[in-house]
């Protein structure tokens, strides 16, 4: 039977991805299978998971999702040891409105699978007080049980045996205390962790991490502290369908946030996915009937992607004729210009009107639930997309027909419609799923 456990913490940047990488790769070094997931709309962290692991991970999202499609997801896990699920922001932060099966939070995944959260606490600046966070957790909501903490970046001797006593007062396990140590730190950019496809170095990193915690860390206590899971018949599967039969799919470090259930999904329902790299000057396969460009990093390549002549006109060259979407990233590229950091204005594709600037930079953050206007390529008219938005690009001009009326949580409208303009279409949000 797999032993379950959520990795959760007060707040982002406290050490959870670190964490959850050493404890997989400590495992399975000692010849456990171990199974990950990420909680919430990260389309980066489910690749970190599957170096540390060699299995596939992805995401479980209780605000877009319903039980019956996260059962599904999580039964992947049935034949590891143990099945390890990490967090996003706080534990209980989500959105204030419920969505499918509640509001997006950690604290939600933790109790409807039963499992109990390992809390990563770092005491940076107090020492009773970590006590107090950590109880305050544990006592907030009745259905989410805590196993104990590990915390991190202890300052020294001292202030670990401050934090300890006050943990052990409260009745908190401590399984562990990590010194600061800047050799495992993650490389970060703007939209989250450099993505573990750009780091050569990711596996010593991770091995690495390992050790670390296997130094400092009661492994066997903490895996002891996991719950027995029987995973449950799941009454249905994904909803999602495929944008086509034969999906020609951009894919390189511009476009490569794609959540890994989408893809399993389309090719479950019998698509076949085939990759070209618009840094690499490739253009689409032409027996493809769709074309998909995700969201990435264009901003951070937009002269290379202007520049390349044969990826832009077979992209222009194949939406005469068939589909072409793109989400967030992707959808800047199908526009006709991006202007960069510096200020310095790329031609893009032209296939949309769009417009947008990254030197005007404004966070866009949530989820965001759209009613389609018109069919976009596996959706018709009317369909109910639920997905999330991530970016800190400004919309200059947005001119082409609306292609979406969109809604953050709030139910508040929004102005990043998405557009559609012939064959091509795009949306700022990146696709969870769809409305039952």
């Amino acid at each position: 039977m797999p032993a379950g456990l959520v990795i959760s913490a007060p707040a982002s940047g406290v050490g959870k991805t670190t964490l959850t990488l050493a404890l997989a790769r400590a495992w399975r070094n000692r010849g456990l299978n171990v199974q990950c997931f990420k909680s919430g709309p990260d389309y980066i962290d489910p690749a970190f998971h599957a170096a540390a692991t060699a299995r596939a991970s992805v995401n479980v999202d209780s605000w877009a999702m319903d039980r019956g499609t996260i059962a599904h997801l999580v039964n992947r896990g049935a034949d590891a040891d143990v099945v390890l699920a990490e967090g996003s922001m706080g534990l209980f932060d989500g959105v204030a409105a419920r969505g499918v099966s509640g509001t997006g939070a950690t604290a939600d995944i933790a109790e409807m699978l039963g499992w109990p959260v390992l809390l990563v606490i770092d005491p940076s600046g107090q020492a009773q007080t970590a006590a107090a966070i950590a109880a305050g957790l544990r006592d907030y909501r009745p259905g989410v049980r805590l196993a104990g903490v590990v915390l991190n970046r202890v300052a020294s001797p001292r202030h670990e045996d401050l934090v300890r006593r006050a943990l052990n007062d409260a009745g908190i396990a401590v399984f562990g205390a990590l010194p600061r140590h800047a050799e495992i730190s993650l490389p970060k950019r703007h939209l989250g962790l450099v993505q573990a496809e750009e780091q050569a170095e990711i596996g010593k990193l991770i091995d690495e991490a390992a050790r670390f915690v296997v130094e400092h860390v009661d492994l066997d206590a903490v895996l002891r502290s996991a719950a027995g899971w029987s995973p449950q018949p799941a009454a249905n599967g994904l909803n999602v369908t495929p944008p086509g039969q034969r999906i020609a799919l951009a894919r390189d470090a511009a476009f490569s946030f794609v959540y890994p259930h989408m893809l399993e999904a389309w090719r479950a329902a019998g698509a076949e996915i085939s990759t070209f790299s618009p840094l690499a000057d490739e253009a689409p396969d032409a027996s493809a009937d769709v074309c998909w460009l995700p969201g990435g990093y264009p901003e951070l390549h937009a002269g290379k992607i202007a520049a390349n002549a044969r990826f832009r006109s077979g992209l222009r060259a194949f939406a005469d004729t068939r589909p072409v979407h793109g989400e967030c990233g992707g959808y800047m590229v199908l526009g006709t210009a991006l202007t960069d950091a510096d200020g310095i204005r790329h031609d893009m594709t032209g296939l949309l009107g769009l417009e947008t600037s990254f030197a005007k930079r404004r966070m866009h953050l949530g989820y965001r639930l759209a009613a389609l206007a018109a069919p976009m390529p596996g959706h018709q008219a009317g369909a109910r997309l639920r997905g999330h938005e991530f970016h800190y690009s400004t919309i200059v001009a947005q001119p082409d027909t609306p292609l979406a009326v969109v809604h953050d949580a709030t139910g508040a409208v929004i102005a990043e419609t998405g557009s559609r303009r012939g064959l091509a279409t795009g949306t700022f949000f990146h696709l969870i799923a769809e409305d039952r």
